[in-house]
């Protein structure tokens, strides 16, 4: 797929399949409202994931546990307003899909009814495999998601690598072909080592993005705030920071302040002026008050 391809034509999960058996690098990034969904789509990104990264990287909270699928809703919504060619994937956050297979179902549906994303994402193998083999049987399109899973961190021993041993990499393997298996149309690998990945690419039939995961993958994802520089803080090994936008932003702030605060701003070209002769008018009309 071209950098900046035609936006007229929206891409479907062919275009995915056919690029990944053409060896054409398939390009995912997150984003979470309007003004991000609008610059990935002239940046000509192929697949726009709003993740449940959204918890940290714009709702403030400190893990992506406690998003709720109302939040995920309307940041989706948003997203899907500034996009026209990419396909879009919905995150269902932590809570809102484990439970069963008509709870699963039942949210899905909101994010392709109330939405529109085109895919929806789960986290894990396990029972995360049952309920990928319902949406799929419901009609839905589901991305699975292996590796590291934020929202079971805590399970994981936090955020760090996964499959460093043998034993663990099988695990991933195995999740990994499990929600193939289930139907998945695509696969998310997060944070493994390159080994695994160069191991599970040939049992894979599926297109899979990796972050984190080596080059060996269809493609890559990394979060719009970490590529971009506009979040403070660390990031993990696997991000390249392509801007700085914090800085940047912060720059401009304290520009303005200075101006705002020595009166430099306004100037009088930022300044709306009365038509001829009405300062005057007006003048008079308030001293007959």
């Amino acid at each position: 797929m071209s950098a900046h391809p035609s936006p007229t034509k929206r891409l479907t999960l062919g275009d995915l399949a056919a690029a990944r058996d053409a060896g054409t690098p398939i390009v995912m990034v997150t984003a979470y409202d309007f003004p991000s969904a609008q610059i990935v789509e002239a940046a000509g990104v192929d697949v726009v994931l709003v993740g449940d990264s959204a918890a940290m990287t714009v709702l403030g909270y400190d893990s992506t546990v406690p998003v709720t699928v109302d939040e995920m809703l309307m940041l989706t919504r948003a997203v899907r307003r500034g996009l026209e060619r990419p396909l879009l994937v919905g995150d269902l956050p932590f809570g809102s899909y484990e439970a069963s297979d008509a709870e699963a179902i039942a949210t899905a549906q909101r994010f392709v009814k109330d939405a529109g994303v085109d895919l929806v994402k789960i986290e894990r193998g396990g029972t995360s495999v049952d309920r990928a083999r319902a949406l799929v049987s419901a009609g839905i399109p589901v991305v699975g998601h292996v590796g590291l899973t934020p929202q079971t961190a805590a399970s994981l021993g936090g955020y760090r690598a996964q499959g460093r041993r043998a034993d663990a990499a099988l695990a991933v393997i195995e999740d990994a072909l499990a929600l193939q298996d289930a139907g998945c149309a695509m696969l998310v690998v997060e944070a493994v080592p390159a080994e695994v990945t160069a191991a599970l690419m040939p049992l894979l039939s599926i297109p899979v993005i990796g972050i984190g995961a080596g080059a060996g993958t269809d493609g890559q994802v990394l979060v719009f705030h970490d590529l971009l520089g506009i979040h403070a803080g660390g990031a993990a090994r696997f991000v390249r920071r392509y801007a700085d936008l914090r800085g940047s932003a912060i720059a401009g702030v304290v520009a303005y302040a200075d101006e705002v605060r020595s009166g430099a701003y306004p100037a009088p070209e930022h300044t709306y002026a009365m038509a001829e002769g009405e300062a005057a008018r007006l003048a008079e009309l308030l001293a007959a008050r």
